[in-house]
């Protein structure tokens, strides 16, 4: 039973350095029962504190928060002065750095369900979503014991809330909300994507990791929003193995020998590669494709045996590998994964439209950066012999500006025509960010920029059957999203995957 209540609180933050003071905390409402916390005032709930966070908070937060019932506030020593007027006689604690101070009190307020439930966590700059939905096909299963929560870039589930994600990672009084959720549900597991800016700023501080996963890095992110340079965002990907029992590491990633030291710290390591090097514990060989289908003998510790794939993408041969060695961390066996492996699909990764074999096909995925693009294109290039390879993509605003220079090179080594459009431009112009792409085009690639997603897939449609021979459209980056992100707005979109279809249409009749 979580016995948590104000004063408690305010003690553990004093126990870790972060209390800079408190308000009308008086012995009578230091006694006040805690049995949460919230950031966004729309879900709060009852009997929790509240956290007043973000460069655009304002007071009118606070307030619709302590008339839903929040028993105290959480804030930083910048704005206690204007919180402490707008709600006199409320209880406050104030702390020194509000990042960490809001994952502790989090964590301490749901009574650390994290204890109750089994939680793995997943790292990498390419392939979390599919390892994590691989994952959940395997803990989803109808014997005793299954079932798992899902924290994620495409969606969240917990057993009592079912959304579409914003963040990869959440802010940590959502996460430790999530947890709990997951425990009330009676849910073992929770499987969740952890992002360097999770990890780099707190958002995962205090939560132990039954399996920490960490399967690739690459140069991404790098901006003056995320991180500064290539040895911030891998210094904050290495920090999962802090707050792990146990680890999965990829021996086939660059930086694998740095890795594996940080991964020592774990009680237990297993190590997988898809090109059998020595040392793996769990590893692949006699690895084929066909149209759509990847098929590999597994080695593990505990079986051998033959898995098939549900989707295309010879790169998918380590995310699944990393889920079963995942598996074997937690007790798993091989008639749970196998048929959990051949079933298992992503939204907007991998993600097939047309016909096996069909003139002309579709790949949409999420896609988005370098790593990616060399794991993506000579997978389609080998899957899809003879194929003539259309790219559509874009780059976002606001950060990793490298993409406009990269991506535009790295998929015109493998493709037949690129078609540059927009792809959550923020606050920057998309004819700007087309236009740098469009600059980057190796010369005699052909290339055409079109700003208007929609308008984009449609031409993508008609250079396909138009041209001679089979082909296959690639759909990048947005998968299966609905929301483009314009300025400060999240407008709602229709999926490359449907436009597609639609337009094929006319073609197929």
């Amino acid at each position: 039973m979580n016995t948590t209540n104000l004063a408690s609180l305010a003690a553990l933050l004093e126990e870790q350095g972060l209390l800079a003071g408190t308000h009308n905390l008086t012995a009578e409402a230091g006694a006040t029962p805690v049995t949460g916390a919230d950031c966004d005032s729309r879900v709060v709930r009852a009997g929790h504190v509240f956290v007043c966070k973000g460069a655009a908070f304002k007071p009118a937060y606070l307030t619709s928060a302590l008339e839903k019932g929040a028993v105290a506030f959480l804030c930083d020593e910048a704005h206690a002065g204007e919180l402490t007027t707008a709600a006199p006689g409320v209880p406050a604690l104030v702390a020194s750095n509000l990042r960490r101070a809001m994952a502790l009190v989090s964590a301490e307020a749901f009574g650390h369900p994290d204890n109750d439930v089994r939680v793995v966590g997943i790292t990498g700059t390419k392939g979390k979503s599919t390892v994590s939905y691989m994952l959940r096909a395997v803990l989803d299963g109808d014997e005793p014991g299954s079932g798992t929560g899902v924290i994620g870039s495409i969606d969240t589930y917990d057993g009592v809330e079912n959304l579409e994600s914003h963040n990869t990672t959440p802010e940590s009084p959502d996460l430790w909300r999530h947890i709990a959720n997951t425990r009330e549900a009676g849910l073992p597991f929770l499987d969740m994507e952890v992002s360097s800016q999770g990890l780099k700023y707190d958002r995962v501080l205090g939560l132990t990791l039954e399996v920490a996963c960490f399967l690739n890095i690459g140069r991404d992110h790098i901006s003056p929003v995320e991180h500064p340079d290539f040895e911030d965002y891998f210094e904050s990907k290495l920090l999962i193995f802090d707050q792990a029992r146990s680890a999965v590491i990829n021996m086939d990633c660059d930086q694998a020998d740095v890795v594996s030291r940080r991964a020592e710290k774990c009680a237990r390591v297993l190590r997988f590669s898809a090109e059998g090097r020595e040392g793996a514990d769990v590893w692949a060989t006699d690895v084929r494709s066909a149209l759509g289908r990847v098929s590999f003998t597994a080695h593990t510790p505990s079986w051998e045996g033959e898995v098939t794939l549900a989707m295309p993408g010879l790169f998918n041969v380590d995310n699944a590998l990393a889920t079963i060695a995942i598996c074997e961390l937690l007790g798993i066996g091989r008639e749970r994964i196998v048929p959990a492996l051949a079933r298992a699909t992503v939204p907007g990764r991998m993600e097939l439209l047309g016909d096996l074999g069909a003139r002309v096909v579709a790949l949409v995925d999420y896609a988005h950066n370098k790593l990616s693009y060399q794991r993506f294109f000579p997978s389609v290039k080998k899957e899809f012999p003879g194929y003539r390879i259309i790219a559509l993509f874009g780059a976002p605003g606001g950060k990793a500006y490298e993409r406009r220079t990269e991506l535009p090179q790295e998929a015109a080594k493998w493709s037949d025509y690129l078609i540059y459009t927009e792809e959550d431009p923020a606050h920057d112009p998309v004819e700007e960010i087309c236009a740098q792409m469009a600059a980057a085009t190796p010369e005699g690639t052909p290339y055409e920029v079109i700003c208007d997603r929609e308008e984009a897939v449609r031409r993508s449609v008609e250079l396909a059957y138009e041209g001679e021979g089979p082909a296959i459209v690639c759909l990048l980056a947005k998968g299966d999203e609905t929301r483009q992100h314009e300025g400060d707005e999240f407008v709602p979109c229709r999926t490359d995957g449907e436009i597609f279809l639609e337009a094929a249409q006319k073609y197929e009749a």
